[in-house]
């Protein structure tokens, strides 16, 4: 009966849809998700070799193949994209309502920052757990950042959407000029930490290339993008440059990072993300009027608000998920990880460990689905300094467990875990209460 009324709302949803929705910008939001989550389960290739030894082998460090298909896999650039184009639109509704930008970056980090409480609750208890049960530290480590790598996206998502009011302004005075202007910022970047080894800079493209990537969303949302041959010329010219600068200088083939390369795309971003970016934007947006028909129907289009209506959840849980798989597969003496990467019997296996992986995600969706949405804030605007600390605190957590894990000498981090916790606390996401409530939920369902 609750599937069937499940099932009933999505339909309504569908069929409740205004005409004026740009349907393709959903669709393209809930088709990257899933190439994400399905890419890294595939790209995984956990192994234990003859003497015992865990590696953490990676398809993509195993075939140059697999390294040239990044180029279209590695999607990272479409949620920026398409995230501009919604928080375009958010940001002038908000404006025309008479919102204060601290009331609206405080609902923004709402939907943002609440599916990801649990997940951190749950590392913390299963982490503690695995500790006093004897647990190797390094393991532990390995693990949990393996797990939490999907919240370093979070974390730069959420400094696009604090500085879009910003972007968007220069976008309105200076149109495609201010995507040129973050560019070549980027590109000044890469060449003072590349060229002139000033490592310290090379943090700070994480601002420059992925507002560059979503201010393309501002281009698209205001129709600034030319007719469909315009937008696939685009693209063309973005796969063009990013063809060259990866034959010409020390950028990388692969899109996305691999541990052994001492130069990556991604960590932290180069240049490249952003050519990257506007070769999927381009080709994407060229084919948007026969996808907008498409998504007529009306079980395509109710498929899509499936997908997007746990797409945070999905996104944050999926690795959690396969650090699971790999951890009761270890217990069961190695069952299924003897093979190593790349090789026949290897892709043998992989549906079976696909279908696996998809079940364990559909019980977690089934668990934490409930904080995709939050309840309508009706507080008071807060004081403007609440939510931008909120803001850094939160995002400087995030991306230092995306990059640690959760142990630090030899425990899990009680500093580490809960430095977004304070960071939603100062920028008054949640309150003390009603977090106290959710803790116990979630707890309950990690115990």
């Amino acid at each position: 009966m609750a599937e069937n009324a499940r099932m009933t709302t999505l339909t309504d949803l569908a069929d409740t849809t205004p005409d004026t929705r740009n349907r393709y910008v959903d669709a393209l939001r809930a088709a990257s998700i899933l190439v994400v989550v399905f890419g890294h389960w595939l790209m995984a290739g956990p192994e234990i070799t003859a003497d015992g030894t865990i590696r953490l082998g990676h398809l993509v460090a195993e075939s140059t193949v697999i390294q040239g298909l990044t180029w279209i896999f590695q999607v990272m650039p479409v949620f920026f994209f398409v995230g501009g184009y919604a928080n375009a639109a958010g940001w002038r509704s908000a404006r025309r309502r008479g919102e204060s930008y601290p009331a609206w970056l405080r609902s923004r980090l709402r939907r943002l920052a609440m599916p990801v409480l649990p997940l951190l609750v749950f590392w913390a208890i299963a982490g503690s757990a695995a500790i006093t049960f004897g647990l190797d530290p390094d393991l532990l480590r390995a693990g949990s950042q393996a797990a939490l790598v999907p919240v370093w996206f979070l974390a730069t998502y959420i400094v696009a959407v604090a500085l879009a009011p910003v972007t968007l302004r220069l976008w309105d005075r200076f149109g495609w000029s201010s995507i040129a202007g973050m560019t070549v910022a980027a590109a000044f970047v890469d060449v003072a930490t590349l060229g002139l080894e000033i490592e310290i800079l090379r943090w700070v493209n994480y601002v420059f290339v992925w507002n560059a990537v979503h201010a393309l969303g501002y281009a698209w949302a205001d129709g600034r993008t030319g007719a469909p041959r315009t937008r696939a010329a685009l693209g063309l010219g973005g796969v063009g440059v990013l063809a060259a600068l990866v034959a010409a200088l020390p950028y990388p083939l692969a899109m996305v990072g691999l541990d052994a390369a001492t130069v990556t795309n991604s960590n932290p971003p180069k240049v490249t993300l952003v050519f990257l970016g506007l070769f999927q934007f381009g080709l994407l947006t060229a084919i948007e009027a026969p996808a907008r028909r498409l998504l007529e129907n009306r079980r395509l289009w109710t498929t899509v608000i499936a997908v997007s209506a746990t797409i945070m959840t999905l996104y944050l849980w999926h690795l959690t998920a396969m650090v699971g798989v790999i951890a009761a597969q270890i217990g069961l003496d190695g069952f299924g990880l003897r093979y190593p990467v790349n090789t026949p019997v290897w892709w043998a296996t992989r549906p079976v460990f696909l279908v696996v992986l998809g079940v364990v995600t559909f019980l977690l969706l089934w668990a934490f689905r409930r904080y995709e949405r939050p309840q309508p804030d009706t507080r008071p605007d807060p004081r403007a300094w609440r939510p931008i600390l909120g803001t850094i605190l939160l995002c400087a957590g995030l991306g230092n467990l995306a990059s640690s894990g959760i142990v630090d000498d030899g425990a899990v981090s009680v500093v580490t875990l809960g430095l977004p916790f304070v960071g939603v606390f100062v920028g008054g996401v949640i309150g003390a209460g009603a977090y106290a409530r959710r803790v116990r939920r979630a707890g309950a369902v990690a115990s």
